[in-house]
Order: structure tokens, then C-alpha cells, then sequence
């Protein structure tokens, strides 16, 4: 059975849809079976991999039942995985949601149920928000990656997103943990990097992974060519630091 991991934070500008698309691409070199699902309106993921052209069908026609999951999925070889698409359709979920009362937040997990056994992970990239479309991907997934931009107030941010958390354990789902936190946008030049990667390893201890990702600009280069970093830059600093973080991601999972 597949294990469900929402890549989140309501900060934008963290990295988080940059590491849903290379964690999930070096999973899948890695030899995993890997669904990423793109769970934001602005459908960043979806075209950053998949060729305008190859995308038929959305999360949001899969979330409001009127296409098959199966029949939504796009299956790439390049990285080697599978993508639930998004686009701007997804911006009128909530709405919808708001009107069906109980049960408004088990849109997503419905769906991916009917999928789950065929890998062995799949990765939400959740919006910038703490809405019902975030609160869709928490109630679905096992467990939770927080990246956290090297930058002041990178702790506020955590802990407002822990909050949610608290709350989506309470209510909706007992079993979501936390499964680590990164640090992006890292400058070892810069003393800022320095404080915050202390601040937040001494507040979360043995929650942060030891692998970081540093800012490089390939990273934003790659998904105007549709590509991962590891077929855009695959020697570049970007595809080693994701790759290192990657294998610490499913060491730590089969452990």
C-alpha cells in the first residue's frame, strides 16, 4: 500500500512545488512507483512535467466525479512517474466543498483510495493556503513535508501550518504525523541561512533532514523545458542536493 505525503507550507515562494516535482522524479529513478498529484489551482507541477498537449483531464473533473481517476492520470517516462494534472479549474473547489457540509473534506481521499495500493508513494503539492483545499490533502495523506525558506519568521510559519495540523488530527485524520522538515533556498555564504537552519533544527529536533537545498538557478530554469533537475542539470548542484534529500526521505521510510 502506497504511502500518501502532502508536500505543504502556506508560505509561498518556499520551494514547495520545485520539491514535489524533483523529490517525486528521483523516486521514480530510484526505481518507485510514484503518483504526484497537483493539488494547486495555479497547476505549476502539471506543466513544469507534462507537454500542454498531454493533459486531458484534471484533479478538479476527478474530485467532482466526472472523470475516473485512472482516466486523469498522466503517465510520463521522463522522469519516470505518474501525475494527477491541476489548472485553474481547481479555484472553484472550495465552493463546492462549502455546499456539501459533512464529509467536505474527503474529496481527495475518496479518490486516491481507489489508487493507493498501485504505489509505493504518492506526493500532494498543496497550495499556498490553509483552506478546505489543504485540509483535502491532510485528511488524505499519512504524513506531512514542511519546507521551510531560509529566511526571519521561517518559524511563525511552521508553527502556524502545525496548528492546522493539531486541528486536522483532532478532527479529521489521527494518524498524520509530520515527516520532516527542509530547508530550501540555503546560502552557507550568507549568516541568515546559518541562523535559521540552527534556529529550526533546535526547535524541531530529529524533524529536520541533515540535506538541504541550496539556491540554485536551475532549479527555476527547468520547468520552462518540462523537465525535472535531473534532466535539465543532472550533475548541478540542484539534482545532488535533491537526490541526497530524496534518499534521506525513503531511508528514513524503510528504515
Amino acid at each position: 500500500m502506497g504511502k500518501i505525503i502532502a508536500i505543504t507550507n502556506q508560505k509561498g515562494g518556499v520551494g514547495k512545488t520545485t520539491s514535489a516535482m524533483n523529490i517525486s522524479a528521483k523516486m521514480g529513478y530510484l526505481g518507485k512507483k510514484v503518483l504526484l498529484v497537483d493539488f494547486d489551482s495555479q497547476g505549476n507541477a502539471s506543466h513544469g512535467l507534462i507537454p500542454f498537449q498531454e493533459i486531458k483531464d484534471t484533479v478538479f473533473s476527478v474530485i467532482s466525479e466526472k472523470v475516473d481517476i485512472e482516466d486523469a492520470i498522466v503517465h510520463r517516462m521522463i522522469p519516470p512517474i505518474d501525475i494527477l494534472p491541476s489548472d485553474i479549474s481547481l479555484a472553484g473547489a472550495e465552493s463546492m466543498m462549502e455546499k456539501v457540509g459533512p464529509g467536505k473534506e474527503l474529496f481527495l481521499k475518496k479518490q486516491l483510495d481507489k489508487v493507493k495500493d498501485k504505489y509505493d508513494y504518492i506526493l500532494i503539492d498543496c497550495p499556498p493556503s490553509l483552506g478546505l483545499i489543504t485540509i483535502n490533502a491532510l485528511t488524505a495523506a499519512d504524513s506531512i513535508l514542511i519546507p521551510v525558506q531560509c529566511e526571519y519568521y521561517a518559524l511563525e510559519g511552521i508553527t502556524q501550518l502545525l496548528l492546522t495540523i493539531r486541528l486536522v488530527q483532532q478532527t479529521y485524520n489521527k494518524r498524520i504525523r509530520v515527516e520532516g522538515i527542509f530547508l530550501t533556498m540555503f546560502d552557507i555564504r550568507t549568516k541568515l541561512s546559518v541562523d535559521v537552519s540552527q534556529e529550526v533544527r533546535t526547535s524541531f529536533p530529529g524533524q529536520v533532514y541533515q540535506n538541504h537545498i541550496p539556491r540554485n538557478v536551475t532549479l527555476s530554469e527547468a520547468p520552462s523545458r518540462t523537465q525535472s533537475i535531473f534532466e535539465y542539470d543532472p550533475k548541478g548542484n540542484g539534482a545532488k542536493a535533491y537526490a541526497a534529500l530524496t534518499e534521506e526521505i525513503i531511508s528514513r521510510n524503510e528504515r
